[in-house]
């Protein structure tokens, strides 16, 4: 199986959502993983807009970056512009995609307003997956 790393800055909600997302619906051709440049913690509402797709990321953790260095990644995917920024290259890496969503974490307004930001980014997520790694694997 193909190693899949997936780095945002906080390992907070992006990260986290193509983790859970490429284990889920790919997990018998990938092996996914996240990590922040930075860790923090799991948004709830991260948790809440997967489980709307049937996705249980519940027992998922935030990680740093350096819990990944040495182990040899076939794809790295950088999932904000920060994360690119702080780390265009990933030691072990066979290959850098860069592939920017919306923070959802930024979101401000209402709660309903701030889990439609969530929903928004997990779907453009979920949609970019299934195009780069739905059909071929890259690499």
């Amino acid at each position: 199986m193909k190693r899949v790393l997936f780095i945002c800055s906080h390992n907070a909600a992006r990260s986290q959502m193509a983790e859970g997302y490429l284990r889920a619906r790919y997990g018998d051709r990938y092996e996914a993983f996240s990590a922040g440049t930075v860790a923090s913690a799991i948004s709830p509402l991260t948790v809440r807009v997967m489980a709307e797709i049937g996705i249980d990321i519940s027992a998922q953790h935030s990680k740093d970056l350096g819990a990944f260095i040495g182990e040899e990644m076939d794809v790295v995917v950088t999932v904000c512009d920060a994360a690119a920024a702080t780390c265009p290259m990933f030691p072990g890496a066979k290959r850098m995609i860069h592939a920017s969503f919306p923070d959802p974490g930024a979101a401000a307004g209402t709660d309903e307003e701030r889990l439609a930001a969530f929903r928004s980014t997990r779907d453009e997520i979920a949609a970019w997956i299934d195009a780069t790694f739905g059909i071929a694997p890259p690499g």
